[in-house]
């Protein structure tokens, strides 16, 4: 599914890179307090630190912001696990390090997260599918190290299986960031980790995780 291109009327690609960057920062940290809706591209512009006519250089519609927003944060997690997705071995060690370092990118990008869990359904038609497809990708990520831990002989699984299993793993991933106001009352994030895996391996192993 190709991207979906936002327009701007400046040429400079490295500069409209970094101020988009801008918009996304302050975007998202107006997203989490009022929401999409009740927040003004005037706001939003003074958050990134410049001017509303600066800020339709780079957009046209504040939903082009939301979709920035959805893009960089799948972009930046996904990112930051594909090396260690890459140097997973098959082995139930290499899956739990994994789950292990997804949750500390969920706890690391918690407030993005916490956006993009909210406003996504605000995205415009032509751009949910997109942004939902790269959310299908990054638990394809987790199929893969799973898949890799069934051929090694460590689990027995079914397709349908691994990729339910995936699915559970990126939610629970996501909600240590949209169940905080509960979860960080009762749990350090190592001892979510840690809870959550032994629960997880438990399940598709048959058998107790120390």
């Amino acid at each position: 599914m190709e991207k979906r291109e936002v327009l701007a009327s400046v040429k400079d690609e490295r500069l409209v890179e970094k101020r988009r960057k801008q918009m996304i920062k302050g975007a998202v940290t107006l997203f989490k307090e009022k929401g999409f809706h009740r927040t003004t591209t005037r706001e939003i512009a003074k958050a990134a630190g410049f001017s509303i006519g600066t800020l339709y250089e780079y957009i046209r519609t504040k939903e082009d912001i939301l979709y920035l927003v959805c893009d960089f944060i799948y972009d930046e997690v996904q990112e930051k696990l594909q090396k260690e997705i890459e140097q997973s071995d098959g082995t139930l060690e290499s899956l739990k390090l994994t789950i292990a370092y997804f949750y500390k990118v969920m706890d690391d990008m918690q407030d993005e997260v916490l956006v993009m869990y909210q406003e996504v359904k605000a995205l415009t038609k032509d751009a949910l599918p997109y942004v939902l497809n790269k959310e299908l990708r990054m638990v394809g990520m987790f199929e893969k190290v799973i898949t890799k831990c069934v051929e090694n002989g460590e689990l027995s699984l079914t397709e349908k299986q691994i990729s339910l299993v995936s699915h559970n793993i990126f939610v629970q991933g996501q909600m240590w960031s949209f169940r905080r106001w509960a979860l960080h009352k009762q749990y350090t994030l190592q001892e979510y980790v840690e809870l959550q895996t032994q629960l997880l391996i438990q399940n598709v192993s048959g058998s107790k995780v120390h």
